[in-house]
């Protein structure tokens, strides 16, 4: 059977960014939270028909109707699938409101040291092609304009780079 909002309003009841089981199903009981965690993506998803699915695409079917290209959590918290911290996004738009990377050798977004000339580099993706935003002597100016070209280019999807 394909997925449906109306399919999975009978096999779930939304409540509070967690989905319930509506109908006994083996081992999970009438009532019960559905949804197991992945630790390694600390995302929780739930078999049907014998496939694997993203709780917050579930949750976001529920809802809207329909699956987007991706489902995006707002504050960046894959274990929040409440329906107001989702939203529609691009594989693009996903990317932006990622979290700074814990290999970050700087520890800031968008900004890497060069060597060579001995000054911070700020760079920013933009629909698969990288913008030069200058290089600067001073570590606090090219966070500044690395925040202020994220909040240009990617809009709502800015993420500023709490650490993952």
């Amino acid at each position: 059977m394909p997925l449906t909002k109306e399919f999975l309003c009978s096999l779930f009841e939304y409540r509070d960014g967690e989905i319930y089981y509506k109908v006994s199903r083996s081992r999970n009981k009438t009532g019960s939270k559905a949804g197991t965690y992945r630790k390694q993506d600390n995302a929780y998803q739930v078999i049907i028909n014998g496939k694997h699915y993203l709780v917050h695409r579930i949750v976001f079917m529920m809802h809207h109707g329909y699956l987007p290209e991706m489902v995006d959590h707002i504050d960046g918290n894959r274990a929040n699938n409440k329906i107001e911290n989702l939203r529609e996004a691009t594989h693009s738009q996903n990317a932006h409101n990622a979290k700074l990377r814990c290999d970050s050798a700087v520890g800031k977004k968008n900004i890497r040291y060069n060597k060579q000339d001995s000054l911070w580099r700020v760079d920013v993706q933009v629909n698969k092609n990288r913008i030069y935003c200058g290089s600067y002597k001073d570590l606090e100016l090219a966070e500044l304009v690395a925040m202020e070209a994220r909040n240009k280019f990617h809009g709502q999807f800015a993420n500023h780079g709490v650490l993952a």
